[in-house]
């Protein structure tokens, strides 16, 4: 029998990969480490005598606290258009790295996040255990309380929904810092025509202030035009790399206003995600 150290011990090496499963679930980086402590009450509390696979176990004694907190979270919203936009990991244009949360974006971005909000907390947990970190269907039917080919359907569901929001293939970095640099000066100087120039033509535009504030704009012009709109005196905004995309993060007397996350396809700006919210970026805590 093992005692309480040694799953303290494999818990903590296996902390990493729970806190990025967990995020991915939920999309936010407190209810992502309550999810992981809460597991951990629950790990210290059973034998787990007869564990063979410790990561498979501890990967679905999380998945389950998720999906509870998933449900939980869909009955409590009143409006299922809210517009919410998960928390960012959000590194510097200078190349600060994020030690804490670095583990966690590994290239899923904003807007994929985004999608993943939308959907049924079974489809949305069965396609992230599967695509995200490769666990079998086998491993996921019982945690959704399902057959493993209504898990597998499960997952193909969630899959259509995210259709065109996945990255495929190695993106063109510096053409997508350019572009976003370019949106960046238009916005500054309002101008409206280049900042249409940049956008795809069915953009879409998503602001979460955590309040009446928030907004889904979508169209270039539309777009464009809240853009070209915005004046905020002492703003200052530099380029930042967002879940692993282009970005920008804006601040205003030295207090963070903003985070923007931007998707790019093929060389136009399809989507603009942006975290308004000062209670949720404050606890970003970013320098």
């Amino acid at each position: 029998m093992q005692d309480e150290e040694f799953w303290a011990a494999q818990f903590e090496e296996h902390r990493p990969r729970l806190r990025a499963v967990a995020y991915r679930m939920l999309g936010s980086f407190a209810e992502a480490e309550d999810a992981v402590q809460e597991s951990w009450l629950r790990v210290s509390r059973a034998s787990g005598d007869d564990v063979e696979n410790i990561s498979g176990w501890l990967t679905t004694i999380v998945s389950r606290q998720c999906l509870n907190m998933l449900r939980s979270r869909a009955t409590r919203r009143e409006d299922p258009l809210d517009v919410r936009v998960p928390d960012p990991v959000v590194e510097s244009g200078d190349g600060v790295d994020p030690a804490e949360q670095g583990a966690l974006a590994d290239s899923v971005g904003l807007a994929l996040l985004v999608v993943l909000e939308a959907l049924d907390p079974a489809e949305r947990l069965a396609f992230v255990l599967h695509d995200m970190f490769a666990v079998p269907f086998e491993e996921i039917a019982p945690i959704v309380g399902r057959t493993p080919a209504t898990a597998r359907q499960l997952a193909s569901r969630a899959r259509r929904r995210i259709q065109g929001v996945a990255p495929t293939g190695q993106p063109d970095r510096a053409r997508q810092r350019e572009i976003v640099e370019a949106w960046l000066a238009a916005a500054r100087g309002g101008d409206f025509a280049g900042l249409v120039t940049l956008l795809h033509p069915d953009a879409v535009l998503r602001v979460d202030t955590g309040g009446a504030g928030s907004k889904l704009v979508r169209g270039a012009a539309e777009v464009a035009g809240q853009a070209a709109m915005y004046r905020a005196g002492g703003l200052r905004a530099q380029f930042a790399v967002v879940n692993g995309g282009p970005g920008i993060i804006s601040v205003i007397n030295g207090r963070l206003t903003g985070v923007l996350a931007f998707t790019v396809a093929d060389g136009l700006i399809v989507e603009i995600d942006i975290l308004a919210d000062p209670q949720r970026l404050a606890a970003l805590d970013l320098a």
